[in-house]
């Protein structure tokens, strides 16, 4: 028998069958096995189909895995047009065996008819738990490292959605996830929705079965490295604190935006509030006329404090740190992007009042996409209702963002403070307090969130968008250990 099996999702396009008869030229390929909801006709001997609804469930995957005799399987869960570069299959299969990994995966590349372009992968890390970490469009699996690791941790759920992100964290546990940073195939570009689309799939109210049913495999996974945090586990915010000048301080990180600024900063002044309250400006050496607008704007308004840095190597979270260790700082510190709005003179207000009554670290509202002139654009509201106060915290691992407005109990923010990056510093720090305290969430629009040309993750090229996804798993990586640590100390 030959090592190989073959799965892939059946296509119509005029192309599928030439990829069968590609992998088929390999004389490692036992067979290949068709992934169809649908009565259909293949004429390529070697072929078999499997009427099932997809590939992606638990079903599905258990059929697969007791019919497939072959060490090694090769998932296409995608039908995505692909051709193979000489000797990739050996490749693989060498891989595999050297690295004793239950997972290789290998970069590829985009070709068009003007030709093809390198499309580089991220490694995988123990924080690469996001159900949409990009494998390209080829998995390959060690077969008994499978089976192990199903006779370890039991069978996979019965989810219709969830299964092979079920299976794949499930060999990462005790096997590598290697990735081969070689091109091995390409992939033959076609439109792909937008990548404002791509960004909020998970909050996509069309999506809640999937992301339930990815919540759940999630959650027993952290169950299993002993990474889960009981609700139990989870504190107040400190009813004793410091004084403070103010209740609140909105804090606006800025450089460059001196079309926007001036928007912002007078949507934060006229905020109406039964507390007093001010707006921190942390202006990071803008050379355009941002300082000018600012120093202008302060004059006029004595709750505006405008602060540039003794420091130039400030990012988002540097200027963060700045504004919440001022002597300016309230109780309270509240997230106002520089070209951002308030939807409201009562957003503040809102907020302070959830952080009090609830006694929370933090308070995370929801936003509304608007263009640059202020007209809702799709995806529109992004509420993040896939929290839950049960297992938000838990849940947060496994997505990439937890939303917006962020507000933040001063005191607790300055035992933590930000790390000084300008992407994904927020996370870092919603992770990081949901370790150990609770989190409030607004699930009414306090935000207006422009897309623009300006955004600081417009039209990232693949290089750049790959190191933000790899700082997020990096992150995830960290508060995974340091929550198996304070598992393995009993510290709740």
């Amino acid at each position: 028998m030959k090592p190989l099996t073959i799965v892939t999702s059946y296509s119509p396009e005029p192309f599928f069958e030439e990829i069968l008869l590609e992998f088929l030229k390999s004389d490692l390929v036992e067979n290949i096995i068709i992934i169809s909801r649908e009565e259909v006709y293949i004429n390529v001997p070697g072929c078999s189909i499997l009427a099932v609804d997809t590939l992606l469930s638990q079903e599905t995957l258990e059929i697969i895995l007791g019919n497939i005799r072959t060490q090694y399987l090769i998932l296409l869960p995608k039908p995505l047009q692909i051709s193979l570069e000489p000797d990739a299959i050996k490749s693989l299969m060498e891989i595999s065996a050297y690295a004793k990994a239950g997972i290789v995966y290998t970069d590829f590349y985009d070709e068009d008819s003007h030709g093809r372009d390198f499309h580089p992968l991220n490694d995988y890390q123990p924080g690469s738990v996001r159900d949409d970490f990009d494998f390209g469009a080829m998995m390959f699996f060690f077969v008994p490292a499978i089976r192990n690791v199903l006779k370890e941790y039991g069978p996979m759920p019965h989810v219709k959605f969830a299964g092979l992100y079920a299976l794949r964290l499930k060999v990462s546990i005790d096997y590598p996830v290697y990735h081969l940073n070689e091109p091995l195939y390409s992939v033959i570009k076609k439109d792909e929705s937008s990548g404002i689309e791509k960004i909020f799939n998970y909050v996509d109210p069309r999506n809640v079965a999937v992301q339930k049913e990815m919540e759940t495999v999630f959650t027993d996974y952290l169950k299993k490295i002993n990474a889960y945090m009981p609700p139990h586990c989870l504190r107040d915010a400190a009813q004793e604190s410091p004084v403070f000048p103010v209740e609140a301080s909105v804090i606006i990180p800025v450089r460059n935006r001196e079309s926007t600024i001036t928007e912002a900063v007078k949507s934060a002044l006229s905020q109406e509030t039964d507390f007093p309250f001010n707006v921190i400006v942390v202006d990071n050496h803008s050379t355009d006329r941002t300082t000018s607008i600012l120093a202008d704007l302060a004059r006029k308004h004595s709750a505006l404090k405008h602060l540039i840095p003794a420091k130039n190597d400030l990012n988002i979270g540097g200027c963060w740190n700045e504004a919440i260790f001022s002597e300016h700082c309230g109780r309270y510190a509240v997230q106002l992007d520089s070209d951002d709005l308030y939807s409201s003179p009562h957003t503040l207000e809102k907020i302070v009042h959830i952080l009090r009554e609830g006694n929370y670290a933090m308070v995370i509202g929801s936003y509304t996409i608007v263009n640059f002139d202020l007209e809702e654009i799709p995806p529109g509201l992004i509420d993040h209702r896939e929290w839950t106060d049960e297992n938000g915290h838990n849940n947060a691992l496994r997505i990439n963002g937890l939303g917006a407005p962020r507000a933040f109990d001063t005191g607790i923010m300055r035992t933590m403070g930000f790390l000084n990056v300008s992407y994904g510093e927020d996370y870092a720090a919603a992770l990081r307090i949901c370790r150990e305290h609770r989190i409030g969430r607004i699930y009414e629009s306090l935000y207006l969130c422009r897309r623009w040309p300006g955004n600081t993750d417009a039209a990232l090229s693949i290089v750049d968008a790959n190191r933000n996804d790899a700082f997020k798993d990096k992150v995830r990586t960290d508060e995974i250990l340091a929550r198996q640590k304070m598992n393995r100390g009993d510290s709740c």
